[in-house]
């Protein structure tokens, strides 16, 4: 039989009945504890922001080098190449992204979220991505309610920490291998997510593989307009490794040597959410020591080669 992630229709949940939705919610459970990782689709998200997103993305990183690092930040904005690297890896994964966040509201106190910073020389980029942020944020608000009652949590529970988190999304190239390239490095070293939970817009290009359950590398491919969801690091530490962060890469490319883009959104609370375990997790101990998500993740990122 040959293993595939599960692919699971969102209209399902928010357009069906009691029944459906809770068919829904045993397989969004049920996938992100044996694979890590499901395919969401019918998920509202329109083709026309998507197609421009991409556009946006190879215009933006088509830009001189000089120009885009006039945009660095260490929390939004460009982080150039060669940055960041895995936990424990000593060597840089081959890629460069520029991170979107929440905007500021207009009146509101909020110290942890910080003002974008966007690129002038492609106008269209805020708008667009500020669009494409939303949807992705809105996407995992239903996802985490589908979740909660599996938990034992009420349907809302997740709603309020995380509808203003310290989200980010990620907008990532991976360049043409260079001829010279370091053996050691790939694209994105084997990993796993920091987060509650992760969005991605199906990438542009091959290369991700997730580590399955029985110990081999397990490609995920599926249609440009789908979206790939897994579960991370702080919704392990919250449900005891009941859902566990699954390992994943992308590996470089053997065929053609071209630029692959992608688009993950990674789902955060408030960083003043707890990750205590869920009571309904603990079972026979909890394996996790309490802290705060905004402590977790300023550990996190300190571990990965990024100011925190």
């Amino acid at each position: 039989m040959v293993k595939r992630v599960p692919e699971l229709s969102l209209k399902a949940y928010t357009g069906g009945d009691a029944a459906a939705r809770a068919a829904f919610s045993e397989d969004l459970t049920r996938g992100l504890k044996d694979y890590g990782f499901i395919i969401l689709k019918d998920h509202g998200i329109g083709v026309d922001l998507l197609r421009r997103a991409y556009d946006l993305a190879g215009d933006v990183f088509s830009l001189p080098e000089a120009v885009k690092r006039r945009y660095v930040h260490p929390r939004v904005g460009y982080t150039p190449f060669g940055t960041e690297h895995a936990k424990d890896y000593g060597h840089p994964d081959l890629k460069e992204f520029w991170h979107v966040g929440h905007e500021p509201l207009p009146g509101v106190s909020e110290p942890s979220i910080v003002a974008n910073v966007w690129p002038a020389e492609t106008p269209d980029f805020r708008e667009t991505f500020l669009d494409l942020f939303d949807g992705l944020n809105e996407t995992g608000i239903v996802l985490l309610q589908a979740l909660a009652p599996k938990l034992g949590l009420a349907e809302h529970y997740f709603d309020p920490l995380v509808r203003r988190g310290t989200s980010i999304l990620r907008v990532l190239h991976y360049p043409p291998l260079a001829p010279d390239v370091d053996p050691h490095c790939v694209r994105s070293a084997a990993h796993e997510d920091i987060n509650l939970i992760t969005i991605m817009v199906a990438a542009k290009g091959a290369g991700l593989e997730i580590l399955d359950r029985d110990g081999g590398w397990l490609p995920v491919e599926t249609e440009p307009t789908n979206l790939i969801v897994d579960s991370g690091d702080m919704l392990q530490r919250m449900t005891n490794g009941v859902i566990p962060a699954t390992t994943h890469r992308v590996v470089n490319p053997e065929g053609e040597n071209v630029s692959r883009y992608s688009m993950p959104f990674f789902m955060h609370g408030v960083p003043e959410m707890s990750l205590k375990v869920i009571p309904s997790c603990v079972g026979s101990g909890v394996k996790f020591a309490d802290i705060s998500a905004g402590d977790y993740l300023r550990e996190r990122l300190r571990e990965i080669g990024l100011d925190a």
